[in-house]
C-alpha cells in the first residue's frame, strides 16, 4: 500500500515585490498526483500538519535561500496548536522560524476563536510570521482578522474589480502594520489595479506559474507612472524590501563564506539573535576580502563571523525611502553600499533594502514630480494635491482643503501688465510655501489659483500669512480670497467630493469685498465667514445633498 507521501509533489510559486520586480518569497503548493490529500487534510488536522512539514522538507531539497510561505488550515492550528511536525521540519532543514510565513486559510466556520488566537500567539512568539490567506474569497470574520494581527494579508484577485473593498483592506494594513498582497493575478490589467490599490506584493500566473523548481526570474509588467501614487514624503520602505540572508549570531566565518560563494546574488548576511533581531551586518565584498588574504582563511574560518561584521543599520517597516537615505548618509562612507535591515515592531528582521533600489525609485519620482510643476511658481499642480487628499481619506485623517486666488486678477494684468501679475503670483506662492508646515501641501493649479491641503490645526497660520500681508502689483492694491472645507473622517469618499464641497465656498468668498476667508464643513450646510465684512451665517455651504 502506497503512503500518501508517494503521491504528493510540491510546486513553488514566487511572491513578487511589485516595486523592485524581485522575488520576495516562495509559496509552497501541494500537488497530489493521485487521490485528494488536500480535501482529507481539510478534515484531518494531523494530516494537514504533516503536509506543512513535508512542504518545508521539499523546499530544503531545492536549496533555496528565499523565505517560504507554508499553507495551513485555520482548523489545524486550533486543533494542533504549535504544529510540532512543522517545527521539527524547520529545525532539520536548518531554517529559522522567522523565515517561515504561515498562510492561514479558511474555513474559519466552527473554529473556536480563542483557541485559534492562542495558537497563533504561540507560533508568533516562536518567530513564525502570520499571513491571513484567502481574504475576500473565504469566510474570515473582520473581527477575527483584526485580532489575528497578521504581518501579511493576501487578497483574492477577484476583489480588484471592487476597488472600495481593496482600499478598505489597504487602510486596515496601513493601520495594523501589515503588508498587502494580491494572489491569483493573471493579467497586466489586474497587476496595474493591484499597484494602484497600494499592494506591495503579488503572485499569480502573470509573474510565474507554480513550478517544481523555484523560479529565479519573473515577469513584472511596467506600470504607468500615472498609476503609482508616490507620497511627496517619499515611498514607503515596504515597497523595496528584499529577502534577507540570515544566519545565527554565533555562525562561523567559514559558514558565511560558504553561503556567499555559493550565492552570488547575496550582497550581505545579517547575523541575528535567537529572536531574529539583527546584531551584526556582514558586507559581501569586505568580508570576502578579509577571508582571501594570505592568512585570512586560517585566521577566521573557525571564528565567529561577527568579528568581521559591523553594527547593523536598521529602519522600521513604517519608514520612508528618504529616512533610509538619512540612515545611509549618517554613517561611514565606506558602508554606503551596505544593505539596510528592515525590522518589525519587535525589532525582528523582515528583510533588507538596497540603496540602488531607493535611488532609482526616488529619482523617478522626482522626475515625475518635476514634470508636474507649474513653470511660474515651481509648485506642484492639482494632481499632486488630489492624490494626497485621497491618501488622507483612505487613512481616515481629518484635513482642510483650501482654494486661494487673487481678487480681480484680470484687472491686475490689464492695469499693471502681465510681468507684474506674474511676480505677484510668484510672491503668493513663496509666502504659502514659507507658511506651510511639514503636513501642509501647496499646489498651483494655474493662473492665480492655488490649492492648500493642511491639517485642521495648521489653518490659521496659512490664512494669516496671505490675508494679513499688504499685497500690490505695479502700484495697484490687491486682495486675496480664501475658501476652506474641513473634512472629518468619512465625510467625503474621494477628492472629487471634497472639490464639490469647496466650489460653493469659493463662490461665497469671491462675493465678499476685500480680503476674505470662508470656512465650511463637508456634509454640513452653511458656512462661517472667518474674514470679511463681518460674521454671518449663510446657506451656500456643502450640505449632504450637494456631495456626490
Amino acid at each position: 500500500m502506497h503512503s500518501w507521501t508517494d503521491t504528493l509533489r510540491f510546486a513553488f510559486q514566487p511572491v513578487v515585490n511589485l516595486t523592485t520586480g524581485g522575488v520576495a518569497a516562495l509559496e509552497i503548493l501541494a500537488r497530489p498526483e493521485a487521490g485528494d490529500v488536500l480535501a482529507q487534510a481539510r478534515r484531518d488536522p494531523e494530516l494537514d500538519g504533516r503536509v506543512a512539514a513535508w512542504a518545508v522538507r521539499a523546499a530544503s531539497r531545492k536549496e533555496t535561500l528565499l523565505p517560504l510561505h507554508v499553507n495551513v488550515f485555520a482548523g489545524t492550528l486550533a486543533d494542533l496548536g504549535r504544529l510540532a511536525d512543522l517545527r521539527e521540519a524547520v529545525r532539520q532543514a536548518g531554517r529559522m522560524t522567522w523565515e517561515i510565513t504561515l498562510d492561514i486559510g479558511p474555513p474559519y466556520t466552527h473554529v473556536p476563536r480563542h483557541v485559534l488566537l492562542e495558537a497563533v500567539a504561540g507560533l508568533r512568539a516562536e518567530g513564525f510570521r502570520i499571513c491571513a490567506d484567502g481574504v475576500g474569497d473565504g469566510d474570515v470574520p473582520l473581527r477575527l482578522l483584526a485580532d489575528l494581527d497578521p504581518e501579511l494579508v493576501k487578497l483574492d484577485a477577484s476583489l480588484l474589480s471592487r476597488p472600495a473593498a481593496v482600499r478598505a483592506m489597504r487602510t486596515f494594513c496601513e493601520h495594523s502594520g501589515a503588508l498587502l498582497s494580491v494572489e491569483g493575478v493573471e493579467t497586466e490589467t489586474q497587476c496595474a489595479a493591484a499597484v494602484a490599490a497600494g499592494a506591495q506584493l503579488a503572485q499569480g500566473q502573470l509573474f510565474a506559474p507554480p513550478a517544481r523548481l523555484p523560479a529565479a526570474d519573473v515577469y513584472v509588467p511596467p506600470v504607468s507612472p500615472a498609476v503609482t501614487a508616490v507620497p511627496r514624503s517619499g515611498p514607503s520602505v515596504r515597497q523595496f524590501v528584499r529577502p534577507a540572508a540570515l544566519l545565527p549570531a554565533t555562525t562561523s566565518a567559514g559558514r558565511v563564506r560558504a553561503l556567499l560563494t555559493g550565492s552570488p546574488d547575496v550582497s550581505g548576511v545579517l547575523l541575528v539573535d535567537a529572536s531574529g533581531v539583527p546584531v551584526r551586518s556582514v558586507h559581501r565584498s569586505r568580508f570576502l576580502l578579509s577571508m582571501s588574504g594570505r592568512y585570512g582563511h586560517a585566521l577566521y574560518a573557525d571564528r565567529p563571523a561577527a568579528k568581521l561584521g559591523d553594527p547593523p543599520r536598521t529602519v522600521g517597516v513604517d519608514a520612508t525611502a528618504w529616512e533610509v537615505l538619512d540612515v545611509v548618509a549618517g554613517g561611514d562612507r565606506d558602508r554606503t553600499s551596505d544593505d539596510v535591515a528592515v525590522v518589525d515592531r519587535l525589532g525582528r528582521c523582515v528583510g533588507v533594502v538596497r540603496l540602488a533600489d531607493l535611488v532609482r525609485a526616488l529619482a523617478e519620482s522626482r522626475v515625475e514630480e518635476a514634470a508636474g510643476l507649474n513653470p511660474l511658481t515651481r509648485l506642484p499642480g492639482s494632481d499632486a494635491i488630489t492624490e494626497e487628499v485621497d491618501r488622507r481619506i483612505a487613512a481616515r485623517r481629518p484635513f482642510a482643503l483650501s482654494w486661494l486666488d487673487v481678487d480681480h486678477f484680470k484687472r491686475v494684468n490689464d492695469g499693471a501688465g502681465f510681468a507684474a501679475g506674474d511676480e505677484l503670483i510668484r510672491a503668493v506662492g513663496r509666502v504659502l510655501q514659507h507658511a506651510a508646515s511639514e503636513a501642509t501641501r501647496v499646489g498651483h493649479i494655474g493662473g492665480d489659483d492655488f490649492l492648500v491641503l493642511a491639517d485642521p490645526g495648521g489653518l490659521d497660520q496659512v490664512a494669516a500669512s496671505v490675508l494679513d500681508a499688504p499685497w500690490s502689483a505695479g502700484g495697484m492694491a490687491v486682495t486675496l480670497s480664501l475658501a476652506t472645507v474641513l473634512c472629518a473622517p468619512g465625510a467625503v469618499t474621494d477628492h472629487r467630493q471634497a472639490a464639490a464641497c469647496l466650489a460653493p465656498l469659493k463662490q461665497a468668498a469671491k462675493a465678499l469685498p476685500g480680503a476674505s476667508w470662508i470656512l465650511g464643513r463637508a456634509g454640513l450646510p452653511g458656512h462661517e465667514v472667518r474674514r470679511g465684512p463681518g460674521p454671518m451665517a449663510a446657506q451656500a455651504g456643502c450640505g449632504a445633498a450637494e456631495v456626490g
